[in-house]
């Protein structure tokens, strides 16, 4: 059964050129700060590709009520940027809120699509994988396949995000197994896009 909890989504940026600045500062004062108001953190990582170098994805956990959002923002200090940032809820995974801790290669993936086909593109995502998973020609497992906890509009987003224990495995794993490939497919085809992260756990 997947988490009841709120996953706060935020792209954040600092005033410097790398990345390791902002995560002191966000290590140092903005997460102990999130803590006390309520959140824990899933985890946070640094761009490979379609990210700057100065950008770092965070992802918190809050109570389903919580206006995270506002929490986070009140938290940071001002040279810090919120370039993105959405209020997501789980559909199939994850079943809890344990932080993210395996090294690799992370992928946030996001689709753009009709609020009306959630349902159905998360019951897509989890049969496929079922032999997505269990290929033995590379290393992948779907940590999270999210919706936006407000529906109400007619399009919306969701996000998946992937971890591989490689380039070489990412690779490998755009062709998998027929079965899956077929789910993928018509998942595509209920999308009117995607946009991509390539990251590591920071």
């Amino acid at each position: 059964m997947a988490s009841d909890a709120l996953f706060h989504f935020s792209r954040l940026a600092g005033p410097g050129r790398e990345w390791q600045p902002l995560k002191q500062r966000l290590d140092g004062e903005v997460l102990p700060a999130l803590t006390r108001s309520g959140g824990t953190c899933w985890g946070m990582w640094h761009g490979l590709f379609g990210l700057a170098s100065n950008e770092l994805l965070v992802v918190t956990c809050w109570p389903r009520a919580a206006n995270a959002s506002v929490l986070l923002r009140d938290a940071l200090p001002r040279e810090m940027a919120v370039h993105d940032s959405a209020d997501f809820v789980a559909t199939v995974r994850p079943d809890d809120v344990s932080p993210r801790t395996k090294p690799g290669l992370y992928v946030f993936r996001f689709f753009s699509l009709a609020n009306v086909d959630v349902e159905e593109i998360a019951q897509l995502s989890l049969t496929a994988w079922a032999t997505f998973e269990a290929n033995t020609t590379y290393a992948a497992q779907p940590q999270g396949l999210f919706c936006e906890r407000d529906r109400s509009a007619a399009r919306g987003r969701m996000l998946l995000l992937t971890w591989y224990d490689g380039f070489a495995s990412w690779q490998a794993s755009r062709a998998p197994h027929p079965d899956a490939s077929a789910n993928f497919q018509r998942r595509a085809a209920l999308t009117n896009g995607t946009t991509a992260y390539a990251t590591r756990l920071t």
